[in-house]
């Protein structure tokens, strides 16, 4: 990689990784993401690296252990600055691993202090008062509450980092935001001075993100969603620029996997079924069964994307979900699931598809790995939050393949169908 790496990026998972080098990308940057830590330098020169890494949900110290690697991989880059990307839900168990993972990295960077913002207004991710919104109602009431890994049940994020933190947690509200980078900053040194070592930052608009990106060119770590970042590239002089997110040439077949279990997702399902186009359900118990259930799937699709493209999920409601994981167990039920969508994933781009939409974070990466995908050059925006990526993969040979990694919660109902209207 050529000197000079501004940003490097730690992603806890391939889709939130996406999201955030997507921000990145609309504010200009030249964007690399790497799947895990490179072996070595990136081929392609870069203003900033996400090293994506499948950690949100680990146990917390194989997460710090695989974040402080990705985090000495950036700082041989010579990165100037490091940026912890959770996702704008804060999505975490009670043990972490948003905490456990921030203060390790504050630790090896020898810092006493940072931020922490899931903050995403463009997809009505708000911060007031330290408490988390999910557009109109508080993040306890928006169905993150049944989420069936990482259930989210209290919007309050000070309270819920500091049950992570051994450091003080404490809180920048929107009246210092509202005033710009001069007030953030006293309000900084204010909390410093008092013993706080984490603070939860309000905002509620992109002009508050706007502010925030100056006030923070300083610190050695930011951790944030991904919404913080349309602040931060301005900091190195750099404008947005359309040159920043030109991919290859489209080509190939399409299709759709999901295995989210969102609200959102859920009703993208239903939206692209309303379409007529092929859609295939994934049965959980049968492929506990031992049935071949990916080869099902495989023989089903192949006919059926020559007009166009299928969608094959896993996705369901919360109660359904709830009845699979009663049987089979809540972890062997997710990864179960996750492992087969993955071989249907691998299975069709050996059949030729070259535009691979994928829903759902955990589901995302087990696809990549499935894919042998190691980096991605990342494209145009389909919604807020979600980007085309183009990567190489041993199972598309030489051609390469288009794909977009979709977050659960993301994206509008009509996303299936718009995704492949949106590239070239």
């Amino acid at each position: 990689m050529a000197a000079g790496l501004l940003l490097g990026c730690i992603a806890d998972d391939f889709t939130g990784a996406t999201d955030l080098a997507n921000n990145l990308v609309r504010s200009g940057m030249r964007v690399v993401q790497a799947m895990g830590v490179p072996a070595g330098p990136l081929d392609a020169g870069a203003d900033a690296v996400v090293i994506a890494l499948k950690s949100r949900t680990m146990d917390p110290a194989e997460a710090v252990a695989q974040s402080l690697g990705a985090l000495q991989w950036l700082q041989a880059q010579g990165a100037q600055q490091i940026y912890f990307k959770y996702c704008s839900t804060f999505d975490s168990t009670a043990r972490g691993n948003i905490g456990p993972v921030a203060e390790a990295l504050m630790e090896a960077l020898g810092t006493d202090f940072t931020i922490a913002t899931p903050a995403f207004p463009d997809n009505g991710r708000t911060v007031f008062k330290g408490h988390l919104f999910v557009g109109e109602v508080l993040l306890s009431e928006s169905g993150m509450q049944n989420h069936p890994l990482t259930p989210m049940t209290d919007p309050n994020l000070v309270r819920v980092l500091q049950s992570q933190c051994r450091r003080k947690v404490g809180l920048i509200d929107h009246r210092a935001v509202a005033q710009g980078e001069a007030a953030i900053a006293a309000r900084i040194a204010a909390l410093r001075a008092e013993g706080v070592g984490l603070a939860v930052v309000d905002a509620v608009s992109n002009d508050d993100l706007l502010r925030l990106g100056p006030a923070f060119k300083g610190l050695p770590l930011v951790t944030a969603g991904s919404g913080v970042a349309i602040g931060l590239p301005g900091n190195f002089g750099i404008a947005p620029s359309s040159q920043a997110s030109t991919l290859p040439p489209v080509q190939g077949r399409q299709a759709v996997v999901s295995g989210s279990c969102s609200l959102a997702t859920n009703r993208q399902v239903r939206a692209f079924i309303q379409t007529g186009r092929p859609a295939l359900a994934l049965d959980p118990l049968r492929v506990a069964a031992g049935v071949d259930v990916a080869a099902e799937a495989l023989a089903w699709a192949e006919p059926l994307m020559a007009s166009g493209p299928v969608l094959v999920y896993s996705s369901a409601d919360a109660d359904a979900v709830k009845q699979v994981q009663g049987q089979l167990g809540a972890e062997e039920a997710g990864a179960m699931v996750e492992r087969t969508i993955a071989a249907i994933a691998r299975g069709l781009v050996q059949r030729g598809v070259r535009q691979l939409v994928v829903a759902g974070g955990e589901t995302s990466g087990a696809c990549v790995q499935a894919l042998n995908i190691t980096q991605m050059k990342i494209g145009p925006q389909i919604d807020p939050g979600v980007p085309w990526c183009f990567a190489q993969s041993n199972a598309a040979g030489a051609d390469g393949l288009h794909l977009t990694l979709k977050s659960g919660n993301f994206g509008t109902d009509d996303f299936f169908t718009k995704a492949f209207t949106i590239l070239p």
